[in-house]
């Protein structure tokens, strides 16, 4: 099975920087797609970027297209995301999630990490 480790968030100033990682170990088959997810608590966890594993095709939601992104080292199995220009409402608990696959692109996401935990001030 794949399980999946965060790091990399912390305190920050609005505009400020940070590098995510997620380390991924463990190996499926079914796995497609990779992606950053965020939640709040009260609200609904909300997909911010997505990377098919094998094209290297990304996806990002309009609210962080531009400032975010996503990418991954299969040597290292990591996926990282690079969030620049960050703003208040950016605050949250990132996961990073592994999915299958529908049609041409990502399907559902069923595992996923702990959370690393970002705070913009």
């Amino acid at each position: 099975d794949v399980q999946l480790v965060e790091s990399g968030g912390g305190s920050v100033q609005t505009g400020g920087s940070l590098r995510l990682s997620c380390a991924a170990s463990g190996y499926s088959s079914n796995t497609f797609c990779m992606g950053w997810f965020r939640r709040v608590p009260g609200l609904e966890r909300e997909g911010d970027a997505r990377i098919a594993t094998g094209s290297g095709n990304t996806y990002y939601a309009d609210s962080v297209k531009g400032r975010f992104t996503i990418s991954q080292d299969n040597a290292k199995n990591t996926l990282y995301l690079q969030m620049n220009s960050l703003k208040p409402e950016d605050s949250a608990t990132y996961s990073c999630g592994a999915g299958g696959r529908r049609g041409s692109w990502c399907g559902a996401f069923s595992v996923w990490g702990q959370g690393t935990q970002v705070t913009v001030s």
